[in-house]
């Protein structure tokens, strides 16, 4: 469990400012307010957060998508609420990406939790995540880049093949996909030809389909600093949504696999990583290695689990930014995070396509020791999500 110990450097009065309040924000939200932290929430959009006990204020904006707007909305907002010295986390990748190119200007006004760009843009574009493990000897799906569809021939003996983004919120923002399947040659060139009215030609990834389910994803997740994880666990996605190139996860259960922390570690050091982060990986049947797919250099969608095993992410990096010194921690194995609203449908489905069994469903609802939105000390973001529900699905907030 934490163990906090008093530095002489603790300033009182200093809270967060939260970018983006659906409900890894609430999340994090929870994890400060509930000792005591101011938190503010920022956010263009009507959000849970709005609701819950531990935020002391939502502030809305017109525009959090836009760099620049991002940028000159954060500080506005820290100059008109006496926000100095407050730490800054980001929840969504376009948020990162501004904090990181412009870290010098607003770390003049606040504590910025994101690295600069010669960190982030190993992860913000994963045509440069790619390469850096391919350098530093890490599995990676192989993936393909084309100029144009008339070199799509050379690989219709690779199909079936994802046609996914290098940077994913630009393509999710346009189709609501994470990536698409593409089986035949016809499809292959359909589906590149619409993605490229989205999105430009050399940010489109042809990758092979690592075989398996969701079960074989797994997340090393970690508060990282000064070359080593200071606290870290590893989490298995039993359950996503979609299935197979899930936006997010519904429900996940810590486990012990030191293969992917190695892994993981090895890939952090190379970039000077500092900040909480979650790396994922797929487990290829195939050949039984670990295979990178992503790096979110942000608060995650199940970062909540942390808490349930005493790895408090949100706290561990409020606490560096402020001079609390907090011991290392490492959650163990067997607990589970759970997405009810979503996992819902997903699991009906699972259980009706016969990918899940009653047994294995109910074994996942008693290792639950987090839900993402309902709690039971504050029950009102819940109530909330459950009335708003048409609403936040068409936002895209539940994802």
């Amino acid at each position: 469990m934490l163990k906090e110990v008093e530095s002489p450097r603790r300033r009182e009065g200093v809270g967060a400012l939260v970018i983006g309040g659906d409900h890894p924000g609430l999340a994090i939200a929870r994890s400060l307010g509930s000792r005591g932290i101011p938190v503010y929430v920022l956010e263009d959009q009507h959000c849970i957060s709005s609701y819950s006990r531990y935020v002391s204020r939502v502030i809305h904006v017109p525009d959090l998508r836009n760099e620049t707007k991002t940028v000159e909305s954060v500080l506005e907002v820290g100059k008109r609420y006496g926000l100095r010295d407050w730490v800054l986390f980001p929840t969504r990748d376009e948020t990162v990406m501004a904090f990181s190119l412009h870290r010098d200007r607003l770390s003049e006004f606040f504590r910025v939790t994101t690295p600069g760009w010669e960190t982030t843009r190993w992860a913000w574009d994963k045509n440069n995540s790619y390469k850096l493990a391919e350098q530093l000897g890490i599995p990676s799906p192989r993936t393909w880049n084309v100029q144009s569809a008339d070199e799509l021939p050379s690989l219709y003996s690779k199909l079936p093949l994802a046609i996914k983004p290098a940077i994913k919120e630009n393509f999710f923002y346009a189709t609501g996909a994470k990536a698409w399947r593409a089986e035949t040659p016809d499809r292959l060139q359909k589906l590149f030809r619409a993605a490229a009215q989205r999105i430009p030609i050399g940010e489109i990834m042809l990758q092979e389909i690592i075989p398996g389910n969701s079960e074989c994803q797994i997340s090393y997740c970690a508060f990282f600093r000064d070359g080593s994880a200071h606290s870290s666990l590893v989490a298995k996605r039993l359950r996503q949504h979609p299935r197979e190139f899930g936006r997010a996860a519904t429900y996940v259960e810590t486990v012990e696999l030191p293969e992917v922390e190695e892994l993981s570690l090895r890939l952090l050091r190379a970039i000077n990583y500092y900040g909480i982060v979650e790396v994922e990986f797929k487990q290829d049947p195939r050949d039984g290695k670990y295979k990178l797919l992503d790096i979110n250099a942000r608060a995650w969608g199940f970062h909540a689990l942390g808490q349930a095993v005493g790895v408090d992410f949100p706290y561990l990096l409020f606490a560096d930014q402020v001079g609390r010194s907090i011991e290392p921690c490492r959650g163990g194995a067997g607990v589970g995070w759970l997405r009810l609203v979503t996992d819902a449908p997903v699991a009906l489905s699972d259980l009706v396509g016969g990918h899940l069994s009653i047994g294995s469903y109910l074994q996942s609802i008693r290792r639950t020791r987090v839900e993402s939105v309902f709690c039971l000390k504050d029950p009102l973001p819940s109530a909330a999500e459950f009335l708003l529900l048409p609403y936040f699905a068409t936002k895209k907030l539940l994802f």
